[in-house]
Protein backbone atom coordinates (compact mmCIF):
# COMPACT_ATOMS: atom_id res chain seq x y z
CA UNK A 1 0.00 0.00 0.00
CA UNK A 2 1.31 3.40 -1.02
CA UNK A 3 0.50 5.34 2.17
CA UNK A 4 1.93 8.53 0.71
CA UNK A 5 -0.60 8.29 -2.14
CA UNK A 6 -3.35 7.47 0.36
CA UNK A 7 -2.57 10.55 2.47
CA UNK A 8 -2.44 12.79 -0.61
CA UNK A 9 -5.76 11.36 -1.85
CA UNK A 10 -7.43 12.04 1.50
CA UNK A 11 -6.06 15.59 1.59
CA UNK A 12 -7.34 16.19 -1.91
CA UNK A 13 -10.78 14.72 -1.16
CA UNK A 14 -11.22 16.63 2.12
CA UNK A 15 -10.05 19.91 0.57
CA UNK A 16 -12.28 19.49 -2.48
CA UNK A 17 -15.31 18.62 -0.34
CA UNK A 18 -14.80 21.57 2.00
CA UNK A 19 -14.42 24.06 -0.85
CA UNK A 20 -17.37 22.70 -2.80
CA UNK A 21 -19.76 22.76 0.14
CA UNK A 22 -19.00 26.45 0.61
CA UNK A 23 -19.49 27.12 -3.11
CA UNK A 24 -22.30 24.67 -3.89
CA UNK A 25 -24.76 25.59 -1.12
CA UNK A 26 -25.43 29.21 -2.22
CA UNK A 27 -25.14 28.26 -5.91
CA UNK A 28 -27.66 25.44 -5.57
CA UNK A 29 -30.04 27.64 -3.57
CA UNK A 30 -29.91 30.29 -6.31
CA UNK A 31 -30.56 27.69 -9.01
CA UNK A 32 -33.45 26.16 -7.04
CA UNK A 33 -35.04 29.53 -6.30
CA UNK A 34 -36.20 30.38 -9.79
CA UNK A 35 -36.30 29.61 -13.51
CA UNK A 36 -35.07 31.15 -16.71
CA UNK A 37 -32.37 30.82 -19.31
CA UNK A 38 -29.71 32.23 -17.00
CA UNK A 39 -30.20 29.50 -14.42
CA UNK A 40 -30.46 26.89 -17.17
CA UNK A 41 -27.15 28.07 -18.60
CA UNK A 42 -25.48 27.88 -15.18
CA UNK A 43 -26.88 24.39 -14.62
CA UNK A 44 -25.53 23.35 -18.02
CA UNK A 45 -22.03 24.59 -17.19
CA UNK A 46 -22.15 22.93 -13.76
CA UNK A 47 -23.23 19.60 -15.28
CA UNK A 48 -20.64 19.57 -18.10
CA UNK A 49 -18.12 17.42 -16.17
CA UNK A 50 -20.73 14.65 -16.06
CA UNK A 51 -20.65 14.23 -19.84
CA UNK A 52 -17.21 15.51 -20.84
CA UNK A 53 -14.34 13.00 -20.97
CA UNK A 54 -12.12 13.74 -17.94
CA UNK A 55 -9.12 14.08 -20.25
CA UNK A 56 -10.85 16.94 -22.11
CA UNK A 57 -11.42 18.89 -18.89
CA UNK A 58 -7.89 18.07 -17.74
CA UNK A 59 -6.42 19.25 -21.05
CA UNK A 60 -8.15 22.63 -20.97
CA UNK A 61 -7.27 23.14 -17.31
CA UNK A 62 -3.66 22.27 -18.13
CA UNK A 63 -3.63 24.95 -20.84
CA UNK A 64 -5.46 27.50 -18.66
CA UNK A 65 -2.98 27.08 -15.80
CA UNK A 66 0.07 27.40 -18.02
CA UNK A 67 2.16 30.52 -18.64
CA UNK A 68 0.75 31.00 -22.15
CA UNK A 69 -2.63 32.27 -20.90
CA UNK A 70 -3.54 35.36 -18.87
CA UNK A 71 -5.27 33.34 -16.10
CA UNK A 72 -2.26 31.03 -15.94
CA UNK A 73 0.19 33.93 -15.58
CA UNK A 74 -2.02 35.46 -12.88
CA UNK A 75 -2.09 32.17 -10.95
CA UNK A 76 1.69 31.88 -11.26
CA UNK A 77 2.08 35.36 -9.73
CA UNK A 78 -0.31 34.48 -6.90
CA UNK A 79 1.15 31.08 -6.02
CA UNK A 80 4.72 31.70 -7.10
CA UNK A 81 4.84 28.66 -9.40
CA UNK A 82 2.81 27.07 -12.22
CA UNK A 83 -0.19 25.17 -10.89
CA UNK A 84 0.06 22.39 -13.43
CA UNK A 85 1.69 19.29 -11.91
CA UNK A 86 1.17 20.58 -8.37
CA UNK A 87 -1.21 19.74 -5.53
CA UNK A 88 -2.85 23.17 -5.78
CA UNK A 89 -3.55 22.53 -9.46
CA UNK A 90 -5.07 19.14 -8.61
CA UNK A 91 -7.28 20.82 -6.04
CA UNK A 92 -8.62 23.32 -8.58
CA UNK A 93 -9.20 20.56 -11.12
CA UNK A 94 -10.95 18.38 -8.55
CA UNK A 95 -13.24 21.22 -7.49
CA UNK A 96 -14.35 21.79 -11.09
CA UNK A 97 -14.63 18.09 -11.90
CA UNK A 98 -16.69 17.25 -8.80
CA UNK A 99 -18.87 20.39 -8.94
CA UNK A 100 -22.00 18.64 -10.30
CA UNK A 101 -21.79 15.95 -7.61
CA UNK A 102 -21.96 18.69 -4.99
CA UNK A 103 -24.55 20.94 -6.62
CA UNK A 104 -27.15 18.59 -8.06
CA UNK A 105 -28.18 16.81 -4.81
CA UNK A 106 -28.52 20.21 -3.14
CA UNK A 107 -30.66 21.61 -5.97
CA UNK A 108 -32.99 18.61 -5.67
CA UNK A 109 -33.17 19.03 -1.90
CA UNK A 110 -33.83 22.77 -2.02
CA UNK A 111 -36.52 22.35 -4.69
CA UNK A 112 -38.30 19.83 -2.44
CA UNK A 113 -38.59 22.28 0.46
CA UNK A 114 -42.17 23.40 1.06
CA UNK A 115 -42.12 27.11 0.25
CA UNK A 116 -44.88 27.62 2.79
CA UNK A 117 -42.34 27.24 5.58
CA UNK A 118 -40.02 29.76 3.94
CA UNK A 119 -42.83 32.27 3.44
CA UNK A 120 -44.11 31.77 7.00
CA UNK A 121 -40.66 32.42 8.48
CA UNK A 122 -40.22 35.49 6.28
CA UNK A 123 -43.67 36.71 7.32
CA UNK A 124 -42.63 36.49 10.95
CA UNK A 125 -39.79 38.92 10.25
CA UNK A 126 -36.87 36.56 9.73
CA UNK A 127 -34.19 37.81 7.36
CA UNK A 128 -33.47 35.78 4.19
CA UNK A 129 -30.21 34.54 5.73
CA UNK A 130 -31.95 33.46 8.94
CA UNK A 131 -34.70 31.73 6.95
CA UNK A 132 -32.10 29.82 4.99
CA UNK A 133 -30.05 28.79 8.03
CA UNK A 134 -32.93 28.09 10.41
CA UNK A 135 -35.53 26.61 8.05
CA UNK A 136 -34.05 25.47 4.75
CA UNK A 137 -30.78 23.86 5.85
CA UNK A 138 -32.30 21.72 8.65
CA UNK A 139 -34.91 20.42 6.21
CA UNK A 140 -32.28 19.48 3.63
CA UNK A 141 -29.57 17.94 5.79
CA UNK A 142 -29.93 14.61 3.95
CA UNK A 143 -29.13 16.39 0.68
CA UNK A 144 -26.16 18.10 2.33
CA UNK A 145 -24.80 14.75 3.46
CA UNK A 146 -25.39 13.24 0.02
CA UNK A 147 -23.54 16.14 -1.58
CA UNK A 148 -20.57 15.79 0.78
CA UNK A 149 -20.36 12.00 0.44
CA UNK A 150 -20.60 12.00 -3.36
CA UNK A 151 -18.03 14.79 -3.67
CA UNK A 152 -15.56 13.09 -1.34
CA UNK A 153 -15.90 9.66 -2.95
CA UNK A 154 -15.80 10.99 -6.50
CA UNK A 155 -12.58 12.85 -5.71
CA UNK A 156 -11.02 9.73 -4.17
CA UNK A 157 -11.64 7.84 -7.41
CA UNK A 158 -10.51 10.52 -9.88
CA UNK A 159 -8.09 9.38 -12.56
CA UNK A 160 -8.31 11.18 -15.91
CA UNK A 161 -8.23 14.75 -14.64
CA UNK A 162 -5.55 13.90 -12.09
CA UNK A 163 -3.34 12.24 -14.69
CA UNK A 164 -3.72 15.06 -17.24
CA UNK A 165 -3.32 17.89 -14.78
CA UNK A 166 -0.94 16.46 -12.20
CA UNK A 167 0.96 13.69 -13.87
CA UNK A 168 2.52 11.14 -11.56
CA UNK A 169 4.78 12.89 -9.05
CA UNK A 170 5.23 10.93 -5.78
CA UNK A 171 4.17 12.98 -2.76
CA UNK A 172 2.80 15.80 -4.92
CA UNK A 173 0.27 14.48 -7.44
CA UNK A 174 0.27 10.68 -7.24
CA UNK A 175 -3.12 9.65 -5.86
CA UNK A 176 -4.40 6.15 -5.12
CA UNK A 177 -5.95 5.77 -8.56
CA UNK A 178 -2.64 6.70 -10.22
CA UNK A 179 -0.78 4.36 -7.86
CA UNK A 180 -3.14 1.53 -8.80
CA UNK A 181 -2.51 2.17 -12.49
CA UNK A 182 1.26 2.09 -11.93
CA UNK A 183 1.06 -1.17 -9.98
CA UNK A 184 -0.91 -2.85 -12.76
CA UNK A 185 1.55 -1.55 -15.36
CA UNK A 186 4.38 -3.04 -13.30
CA UNK A 187 2.59 -6.38 -12.99
CA UNK A 188 2.39 -6.11 -9.19
CA UNK A 189 -1.14 -7.47 -8.94
CA UNK A 190 -0.97 -8.31 -5.23
CA UNK A 191 -0.25 -4.69 -4.29
CA UNK A 192 -2.73 -3.50 -6.92
CA UNK A 193 -5.40 -5.67 -5.33
CA UNK A 194 -4.78 -4.13 -1.91
CA UNK A 195 -5.02 -0.61 -3.35
CA UNK A 196 -8.17 -1.51 -5.29
CA UNK A 197 -9.77 -2.93 -2.13
CA UNK A 198 -9.18 0.39 -0.36
CA UNK A 199 -10.97 2.21 -3.18
CA UNK A 200 -13.80 -0.34 -3.10
CA UNK A 201 -14.06 0.23 0.64
CA UNK A 202 -14.43 3.99 0.18
CA UNK A 203 -17.14 3.46 -2.44
CA UNK A 204 -19.01 0.91 -0.30
CA UNK A 205 -19.05 3.11 2.79
CA UNK A 206 -20.22 6.06 0.70
CA UNK A 207 -23.10 4.11 -0.85
CA UNK A 208 -24.08 2.71 2.53
CA UNK A 209 -24.26 6.24 3.95
CA UNK A 210 -26.40 7.41 1.03
CA UNK A 211 -28.79 4.45 1.25
CA UNK A 212 -29.22 5.06 4.98
CA UNK A 213 -30.49 8.56 4.24
CA UNK A 214 -34.19 7.56 4.00
CA UNK A 215 -34.22 7.25 7.78
CA UNK A 216 -32.96 10.84 8.01
CA UNK A 217 -35.64 11.97 5.59
CA UNK A 218 -38.27 10.40 7.84
CA UNK A 219 -36.92 12.47 10.71
CA UNK A 220 -37.17 15.58 8.51
CA UNK A 221 -40.76 14.64 7.73
CA UNK A 222 -41.67 14.32 11.41
CA UNK A 223 -40.12 17.74 12.05
CA UNK A 224 -42.25 19.21 9.27
CA UNK A 225 -45.37 17.62 10.77
CA UNK A 226 -44.56 19.21 14.13
CA UNK A 227 -44.23 22.63 12.47
CA UNK A 228 -47.60 22.19 10.83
Amino acid sequence: MDFEALWLTLRLAVGTTAILLVVAVPLAWWIASGHGWGRALVQTVVALPLVLPPTVLGFYLLIAMGPLTAPGRLLIRIFGHPLAFSFEGLLIGSVLYSLPFAVQPLVAGFQAVDRGFVEAAAGLGASPAKVFVSVVLPMTRASLLTSAVLTFTHTVGEFGVVLMLGGNIPGATRTLSISLYDLVQDGNYAAANRTALVLVGFATVALLAIYLLPSMRKVDGRQADIVR
